[in-house]
């Protein structure tokens, strides 16, 4: 097989704020200022300013307001009405109460069990907000999305092992489309977005579930498992989670531990930081447009 395409990033200032992110936590008993962060990413105090306000919109300051464990605890106390009333309202049925842009269909039972045979799907690399992507779709929805540092060739394997049966072809001008309308949200919010799914009974509901967490909010395991009708099974839940295969979209980033730890991400915890940060600085936003200017 021939080496994948890439584009050229999108947004390269990730890798840095990954740097910043990374350094914020293992010096946060610390509490490092503007001035050492900005070192560590190799840039001036005024120069990673505007760097993290073109990335967030925010300031650095405001960001990190936004990804403590205390305000992550703030914002599993004010949940768990939203879980419940997914569960009310049905999360199998055409109603949802968030991101109605995203749409999720399961395969047959037949399309399951040979791995996707007859499925014909092109994938490609493109960047976003949160690095590369490389992201897989049918003509059903997109059936594959995941974050790539440095291995894009076991992105390609990745897909081959969960889609055994299905064709593969790399798709970058098909896929490109599909990948401005995921990390574009005024497109998104225009433009319904599909997904195909492979799992389980129970990881399917536990995927629904996922999807009616509004951006900028946190739920713990616990919450899912009682949204989806049971109680007993955070730990399932957490199983379940770490099965999808449709990163960002199905927002597993979302989900945390009850004590307001981030708990783990196949990502990265700094990525998944980073994703929370992201989502609640746009929510703040859109509530007080004159925020940047201020923040």
């Amino acid at each position: 097989m021939g080496s994948i395409d890439k584009e050229s990033a999108m947004n390269p200032d990730y890798q840095r704020i990954e740097t910043a992110i990374r350094f914020i936590e293992d010096r946060a008993v610390d509490q490092p200022s503007l001035d050492e962060v900005a070192d560590a990413v190799g840039l001036s105090p005024f120069h990673f300013q505007r760097l993290f306000r073109r990335w967030a919109g925010i300031s650095p300051k405001r960001f990190l307001q936004f990804v403590t464990v205390e305000h992550a605890k703030e914002l599993l106390a004010g949940s768990s009405s939203v879980m419940e009333t997914a569960f009310e309202v049905g999360l199998s049925g055409p109603a949802r109460l968030h991101d109605h842009f995203v749409s999720l269909e399961a395969v047959t039972p037949g399309e399951f069990k040979s791995g996707g045979a007859g499925i014909e799907i092109g994938y490609g690399i493109h960047p976003s907000p949160f690095g590369d992507t490389f992201l897989a779709a049918t003509e059903r929805g997109i059936c594959g999305l995941r974050f790539v540092d440095e291995d894009p060739e076991g992105a390609v394997a990745w897909l081959r092992g969960l889609w055994p049966g299905a064709e593969l072809a790399e798709d970058r001008a098909r896929t490109r489309e599909i990948a401005r309308r995921v990390f574009d949200r005024a497109a998104a919010e225009r433009e319904s977005i599909r997904l195909l799914v492979k799992g389980t009974n129970f990881q399917i509901a536990v995927w629904k579930a996922l999807l009616e967490i509004p951006p900028g909010r946190l739920v713990a395991y616990e919450q899912v498992a009682r949204a989806i009708g049971r109680p007993a099974a955070s730990r399932a839940v957490g199983s379940a989670v770490g099965a999808n295969r449709i990163s960002y979209l199905i927002p597993c980033h979302r989900v945390i531990r009850s004590s307001g730890a981030l708990g783990g991400y196949a990502w990265g915890l700094p990525r998944k930081r980073a994703m929370i940060g992201w989502e609640a600085s746009r929510g703040y936003l859109a509530e007080a447009p004159h925020a940047q200017a201020v923040g």
